[in-house]
């Protein structure tokens, strides 16, 4: 329960006053829960880049994943993330292969011209 004492903040992670937690502890918690679950040990900062590079993945647009991870531009994604992007191009040009042999493109290319 929040007392009068408590500080509305921007902070994820704070003391039941409201105040930020300190880095070293939240990664002490952090390594501590580690130990008691089957995943590799990576620093917490990590799952940011895990979640974007997923997302990604995944075909989010770069947009919303820029949003997401607060970014002043959707530039910084891509330039940070760019690595995540190669195969992501080979599924592009697979998925409009499909649509293209799905699709009866001599009615979609007669209504475009006019």
């Amino acid at each position: 329960m929040i007392g009068s004492g408590y500080k509305v903040s921007d902070w994820v992670f704070t003391n039941e006053l409201g105040d930020p937690l300190s880095p070293n502890s939240v990664n002490t918690a952090w390594y501590r829960a580690l130990q008691n679950v089957d995943v590799p040990r990576i620093r917490f900062h990590d799952l940011r880049h895990t979640h974007a590079s997923l997302m990604l993945q995944q075909g989010v647009n770069p947009k919303i994943v820029s949003e997401r991870l607060g970014h002043a531009t959707v530039q910084i994604t891509l330039d940070t993330y760019s690595h995540v992007l190669p195969g992501l191009q080979r599924q592009a040009a697979d998925l409009f292969g499909e649509l293209l042999r799905n699709t009866n493109i001599r009615k979609t290319i007669s209504r475009h011209e006019g």
